[in-house]
């Protein structure tokens, strides 16, 4: 049975037969077809054996950075046997004039036996033995120059060797060639007569990609729509915040560790003004004095800020609304000055909820923590206490993961501290809970290291389902 050809596989054997032994480049232009086409009908004539593919290798010579400067100024010990061409110079006097290159001149003028160094009470003396004729490095760079040429040019391979042993002197560049010949096979077929109408039903459709939403993208949509169908509404606020909202107002000390250069990013020379009311101010200010019994600097409050989580937005909509009874969510981009790994990133994505009303408790906020992390399909959940600086008493969440056949921790809540609420008139409990969002997105697709959502792998993407 006769071999089904492509359009493109039969114009590379027309070709071929009239033309024997064509490189890529000399098929794409004589057949008129683009490189992608070329490459797509040779790799098929040879999978049917119709088609020998040789490959080549060669390689050019070109001048580094460092060979430019070379060929155009002297090398390091050409420029020294012109120093001191018509006299001896002082050792210290050449270093002035050749500075980094001193070294080097030397010790290649000496090799030679160009020069003759003497010692007398002042120092060290450089002297000409003669003047050399250009050297086989020199002769080189010269043919060389500003053009690309074959290595197999060169002839004094010892010199181009010792060239090469220069930094940035030498850029060797190796290009293939693959070169194709047809086989006694397809000398022979009639590419106008074969499969004439045929139709080659096993052939592999093309695969067409359509737009979609990144995976992290459809979880932060998810968890948006999760909250939502909790009766939660958004708010949003400012990636930059002053050191107030993001710090002060969460009853964190001035001196507390988080508020580090190492752990937090500073806006430089930026200070904020009118962030705050002046009432505001002084009963935070109160706070901190009675508190943690230290002089609360205004000043430091004033710093900008990247803000390291979304809870400054939340207890800035408690402070300027002073709700009885809420059910409010913030969702955003956060920063942390933490050294990057497979968990953790300089920027990632927070998600924050906060209820308020007038008998909320604990076990109120467990049972919206569970019923938000079942809507997400994790079932297996439970709380471990411990401690977190703005609320108290505080619970980490676990969940179960099947896969790893561990716990793993997610979100933190408990309930905002007095010092956090009482200052803005917040009288009833509030409820706070909040994480990253990376680390559900890491649960969902089963990925181990949380850089591969920013890799732009289009394979991953590609590949990975919109439903989990």
């Amino acid at each position: 049975m006769s071999q089904v050809l492509h359009p493109i596989e039969k114009t590379i054997i027309k070709l071929l037969q009239s033309e024997k032994n064509l490189t890529e480049l000399q098929i794409m232009e004589k057949a008129k077809l683009s490189m992608d086409q070329t490459r797509r009908g040779i790799e098929w004539l040879r999978l049917k054996n119709l088609a020998i593919v040789e490959e080549s290798e060669k390689f050019f010579l070109t001048l580094g950075k460092n060979g430019i400067a070379a060929n155009t100024d002297g090398l390091p010990e050409r420029k020294l046997v012109n120093l001191v061409s018509n006299a001896s110079v002082p050792f210290d006097d050449l270093r002035k004039k050749l500075l980094d290159d001193m070294n080097v001149a030397i010790a290649n003028a000496k090799k030679n036996d160009w020069i003759t160094i003497t010692k007398n009470e002042s120092g060290s003396i450089v002297s000409l033995k003669s003047k050399p004729d250009q050297t086989s490095e020199e002769k080189i760079l010269a043919a060389i120059g500003h053009n690309k040429i074959p290595q197999d040019d060169i002839k004094d391979t010892l010199a181009l060797e010792s060239l090469k042993k220069r930094p940035d002197y030498i850029i060797l560049e190796s290009v293939k060639t693959r070169t194709l010949s047809l086989s006694e096979q397809a000398k022979s077929i009639d590419v106008d007569a074969a499969d004439s109408g045929a139709i080659d039903v096993e052939a592999d459709v093309p695969r067409v990609y359509a737009a979609r939403t990144h995976p992290l993208k459809d979880t932060i949509n998810e968890i948006r729509e999760i909250f939502v169908s909790l009766g939660f509404s958004e708010i949003s606020g400012s990636l930059t915040q002053p050191g107030f909202w993001n710090f002060d107002a969460l009853f964190t000390p001035q001196d507390h560790p988080a508020r580090e250069m190492q752990d937090t990013f500073y806006i430089k020379d930026k200070l904020a003004s009118n962030f705050a009311t002046a009432s505001q101010i002084n009963q935070v200010s109160a706070s901190h004095k009675k508190g943690w019994k230290y002089p609360w600097n205004v000043d430091v409050a004033k710093k900008m800020v990247l803000r390291t989580h979304t809870t400054c937005v939340t207890i800035n909509y408690l402070a300027e609304n002073k709700p009885s009874e809420a059910r409010v969510f913030s969702l955003g981009r956060v920063f942390r000055n933490e050294k990057v790994s497979y968990k953790h990133l300089v920027e990632f994505n927070q998600v924050e909820g906060i209820v308020v009303g007038k008998n909320v408790s604990l076990r109120d906020l467990m049972g919206i923590q569970t019923q938000f992390y079942k809507k997400l399909g994790l079932n297996k959940i439970k709380f471990w206490p411990t401690f977190f600086p703005y609320t108290e008493p505080s619970l980490q969440t676990m969940v179960y993961n099947e896969k790893l056949d561990k716990w793993i921790e997610l979100f933190g809540m408990g309930i905002f501290r007095p010092e956090v609420t009482r200052p803005f008139g917040i009288t009833r409990p509030v409820l706070a809970w909040g994480g990253g969002i990376e680390r559900i997105a890491m649960l969902k697709y089963g990925l181990d290291d949380v850089r591969e959502f920013y890799n732009n792998n289009l394979s991953w993407l590609r590949s990975t389902p919109k439903c989990q």
